[in-house]
């Protein structure tokens, strides 16, 4: 079961930066409910958001990332700025990126860990469970924002004055640990992930059209994901990118159960079957519905395979879908120009 995430995305409302208000009260409130049921419990998690709490002040304690000696050096050319937040996205530059983007993921990281501890601690009471299993999902989704806005950043397709606005959001993310232009698309994106778990992949002829169905009449209230399938039909990059979307195995595999299917006139295929038509281990992770953390294994191993193809120059697609989707909302809102072949 997926959660509506977007309900607890808000800009942290004390000076530390590192809890909302919102946070801070069901935090109370599960530790004066887990003080009842289990002290030992209602130490563990109080000691925990102790840590994060310090972890985050350490964290904000480092200057603005505007501040910092790299991007003051380069803020006087908008279309530099842009270009050198990419620097960022490399694992190679680790030690080159400024200290508070490092420190940053450790404490989004640390903040995911200690609301999954307290949404597993509160099984039993859904009113701070949910909630809680909420904060989670929003961690994860602003993860994968600062992977989009790195996909935004290296895209021809985007102007200049878009590019800077992006990074200046990123520069925002940075500094403050929340996202605001997540809270405006995250919705979306949570919509998705709801459609595509309340509709698994039949298989079935592997065409993608039944998924495609299912997604879209749960979809049904989104009309911009209406638009973006019509706009987006012909596009190969986007249909590729919706096939591993829609039944979780790479590109290479569907080609390879395809074939199999072709060559020896098997006209379906259940979901019990399509792995042993695969010759080696499957490439992606297999999504557990419980567990938001397989939702950013799935991401980040389609765009790892998307980075490949690009560098080797090898068919199949080069951005994942969720890469396609919010750039395509977030043109609709620049008003730039439709990007294709993305």
């Amino acid at each position: 079961m997926w959660y509506n995430i977007s309900i607890m995305i808000h800009t942290p409302a004390h000076s530390s930066k590192v809890l909302s208000e919102e946070e801070e009260i069901l935090i109370k409130k599960s530790e004066d409910w887990l003080k009842e049921r289990n002290a030992a419990d209602c130490t563990i998690v109080h000691e925990r958001f102790r840590r994060l709490r310090n972890l985050g002040s350490a964290v904000f304690d480092y200057p603005s990332i505007k501040d910092t000696k790299f991007v003051r050096d380069i803020l006087l050319n908008e279309h530099q700025l842009a270009e050198s937040l990419l620097f960022f996205s490399t694992a190679s530059h680790l030690l080159r990126i400024p200290a508070k983007v490092a420190a940053l993921r450790s404490l989004l990281v640390a903040k995911f860990h200690a609301f999954s501890l307290l949404s597993k601690l509160t099984a039993e009471n859904q009113s701070l469970h949910i909630p809680a299993k909420n904060i989670s999902f929003s961690v994860v989704f602003t993860l994968m924002a600062e992977d989009v806005y790195f996909s935004c950043l290296d895209d021809p397709g985007f102007s200049s004055a878009t590019k800077s606005k992006l990074a200046n959001d990123l520069i925002a993310l940075w500094d403050s640990g929340t996202d605001q232009r997540s809270i405006r698309h995250l919705m979306a994106l949570s919509s998705l992930w709801t459609a595509r778990d309340s509709a698994p992949p039949s298989f079935g002829t592997m065409d993608g059209n039944t998924e495609l169905l299912r997604i879209s009449i749960d979809m049904d209230s989104d009309t911009e994901w209406e638009h973006f399938l019509k706009e987006e039909s012909t596009n190969d990059n986007t249909r590729w990118a919706l096939e591993e979307f829609l039944f979780g195995l790479s590109y290479e595999e569907i080609l390879q159960v395809r074939n199999r299917l072709k060559k020896y006139g098997v006209t379906s295929v259940d979901h019990e079957e399509v792995r042993s038509y695969i010759d080696s281990k499957p490439v992606y992770s297999i999504v557990n519905d419980h567990d938001p953390r397989s939702i950013y294994d799935f991401f980040i191993e389609r765009r790892d395979a998307c980075t490949l193809r690009k560098r080797v120059c090898a068919p199949g697609p080069k951005h994942t879908l969720e890469e396609i989707y919010l750039k395509y909302r977030i043109i609709l809102e620049s008003g730039d120009e439709p990007l294709t072949g993305l």
